[in-house]
């Protein structure tokens, strides 16, 4: 299956909270996207590993992904080597997007980052010839996404564009509510965590509103990018 744009995220729930209402907005439009959790998030301090993988099914079908995948990546301890590349220059290749999403350049928790680089990192590999990979037996064909784009996670990162998701920030919220053990739950026993603040929560449609206060628009996510963004002629800008 040929995916539009897979998005990559070091733990289940990174994706949805950094560009949820992006992905629902290009699904909207007919795109075909994918997500790829690198780890199951198995050392967070709320749930568990198993629990996670029930809520990321639950929040992949409240978006309507195409398809969903975990690595299985050590959470907290995966590095940027030429094991963990190979592994997502297979899924790269596999479902050869486009266009591929990752976490955050810089941000509060080591994974973001590291799993950050690491995407970045395998997509340039990926288009290299003499690196060789199969999947079940199967040769695999060089493929380089032809961008590579950075949500915005923790940190307040200044955004290089900005997506208008004003008509999405509904379904996006419908998909943080699928991680039940990670969010904000006042009748919860579990210890607290930065993200299971009542603030956290609210902090997503604010920020979302804050960005899109200045586009002229009522919700919009950010991203930053490796290379310019180019468009075709100056009306094709909001």
């Amino acid at each position: 299956m040929k995916l539009d744009i897979l998005a990559f995220g070091a733990h289940p729930d990174d994706v949805e909270l950094g560009c949820g209402a992006t992905i629902a907005k290009e699904i909207s439009l007919g795109k075909k996207v994918g997500v790829v959790d690198l780890t199951r998030g198995e050392l967070g301090t709320r749930g568990s590993a198993a629990i996670r993988d029930v809520e990321a099914n639950n929040a992949a079908n409240i978006l309507g992904i195409s398809v969903r995948e975990n690595l299985g990546f050590a959470d907290g301890f995966f590095v940027n080597d030429k094991k963990h590349q190979l592994e997502v220059i297979k899924l790269i290749r596999k479902y050869q997007p486009d266009i591929v999403l990752c976490n955050a350049i810089d941000d509060r928790h080591i994974d973001h980052s590291k799993g950050s680089k690491l995407v970045s990192d395998a997509c340039f590999l990926s288009g290299l010839l003499k690196i060789e990979t199969e999947v079940e037996g199967k040769q695999q064909e060089k493929w380089r996404p032809k961008n590579v784009y950075h949500y915005i996670q923790w940190k307040n990162i200044e955004p290089d564009f900005v997506v208008d998701v004003s008509n999405f920030i509904e379904i996006k919220t419908k998909s943080l509510q699928a991680y039940a053990s990670q969010f904000f739950d006042p009748t919860s026993n579990e210890p607290e965590t930065p993200i299971s603040s009542k603030n956290f929560i609210e902090s997503i449609a604010y920020r979302a509103k804050d960005l899109g206060r200045l586009i002229g628009v009522s919700y919009a996510e950010g991203f930053t990018t490796e290379r310019y963004v180019a468009v075709k002629n100056l009306d094709k800008l909001i």
